[in-house]
């Protein structure tokens, strides 16, 4: 039977294997803010020094080098449920475990024991996004990579709300250590998700040794036609949002704006700008294809960033402002989705967890060092110039796609695996 074009999208979208990637993404997202928003806020009301809130930013290193360990998941298969869903059951399972046991612990008293449990959340929650991401890959199309991903994204995002923003809000009305067990609990979908899902079937076999999860993936990735371009391209498709992103916030402060303003512009209204971007930007891909979205959304992304030069001319107006975050977040999430499944299918199957890990940490490196200097632009240039030149810096990025060659994501990798 020959569907339209639409009935096939229509499809895809209700598909189970896209309500395994929602729900995978709430899973992800859940315990990010558990460890930073939510543990900072009760550390501050018990009291404890400022300096060591400071340092409990260190329990989320594993956020950055999970790398050192996803070949260790490329390799090892668990008794039960298979390479994937095994290993998602022992995140999980562990994740919820040390969630509880942060729970427990107490800011004051015995804040090593605090530290201890929050990296375990942090291990545990980084390990699950290796599998999830690696799941991801190995169960969903190329086709259909970018809708599956902007699902994910949106299950991240609301994870992430429902933990930083409802947990904050329950601990005025309970302590801390019941908040850490409701949202404990709130694992349990991801857990019966991870249940009820199927193993991925790939094409070959897992690395046969723990030194061919590790160098393998390297050989088979650098050996790749114009391998280096695509590095180049996730190093510099996002750098002027990431650059623009980190001085928004002061930015909104200097020409005028309230932190009230801000927060329910900026935080409310901007989080469902970003869902819808998602979302659309997944449902394109599925229509117009990954080379063109990641065309067309890196044009809008550039443009949404050059809008906040022109915001100050506005003067002080909240319909402006929700003009230039609506168009902003959209584009991004629209970026965000095709960047993501654009990762995704960079990698071979056979190495799914590791190459997937290298390259999203590689994305990580402009948001925090390409963000760095931003205040110092912004004083030596002022914003209108900042801004200009963070869209400005989207041109290299997207000139790189000019290499049509290597960015031919249909039939990259695939032949490979």
């Amino acid at each position: 039977m020959t569907f339209s074009p639409r009935t096939k999208t229509l499809r895809t979208i209700a598909s189970l294997r896209m309500l395994v990637a929602l729900m995978m993404g709430f899973s992800c997202g859940l315990p990010l803010l558990l460890t930073i928003t939510v543990l900072q806020a009760w550390m501050k009301a018990e009291g404890v020094d400022l300096a060591v809130i400071g340092l409990m930013s260190l329990v989320g290193l594993p956020y950055t080098l999970k790398f050192l360990w996803a070949p260790f998941l490329d390799r090892y298969i668990p008794i039960i449920f298979g390479r994937r869903r095994g290993w998602l059951m022992v995140a999980q399972t562990g994740l919820m475990l040390s969630i509880i046991g942060l729970g427990m612990s107490s800011p004051a008293a015995h804040p090593g024991v605090m530290a201890a449990a929050a990296f375990l959340v942090t291990f545990f929650s980084a390990s699950q996004d290796i599998v999830a991401d690696a799941y991801r890959r190995e169960d969903i199309p190329d086709a259909e990579l970018g809708f599956a991903s902007s699902l994910y994204i949106n299950g991240y995002r609301i994870g992430m709300l429902l933990a930083g923003g409802g947990g904050l809000i329950l601990a005025d009305h309970i302590p801390f250590s019941q908040v850490y067990l409701i949202m404990a609990a709130c694992l349990l979908p991801g857990i019966v998700t991870t249940l009820l899902a199927p193993e991925p079937k790939i094409n070959g076999q897992p690395p046969a040794t723990l030194r061919a999860a590790i160098v393998n993936p390297l050989i088979e990735y650098f050996t790749r036609p114009g391998a280096l371009w695509v590095l180049a391209f996730i190093l510099f498709y996002k750098v002027g949002d990431s650059m623009a992103t980190t001085m928004t916030t002061p930015f909104y402060l200097d020409i005028g704006y309230t932190n009230t303003e801000i927060g329910a512009v900026v935080k409310l209204f901007g989080f469902w700008a970003t869902i819808a971007g998602a979302f659309t930007g997944g449902v394109l891909t599925l229509r117009i294809g990954m080379y063109a979205s990641l065309w067309v959304f890196g044009i809008l992304q550039a443009l949404s960033t050059a809008c906040f030069a022109a915001l100050p001319y506005f003067g002080h107006s909240i319909p402006a402002l929700a003009g230039v975050i609506g168009f902003e977040n959209l584009t991004s999430g629209m970026g965000t989705a095709a960047f993501v499944a654009f990762m995704a299918m960079m990698t071979d199957k056979r190495f799914t967890a590791t190459q997937y890990a290298l390259l999203s940490s590689l994305m990580g490196i402009p948001r925090v060092i390409a963000a760095a200097p931003t205040g110092y632009a912004v004083k030596f240039a002022g914003w209108e110039i900042f801004f200009i030149g963070c869209a400005l810096i989207a041109i290299p990025g997207l000139l790189m796609l000019l290499k049509s060659s290597v960015f031919n994501v249909d039939t990259t990798v695939k032949s490979q695996i």
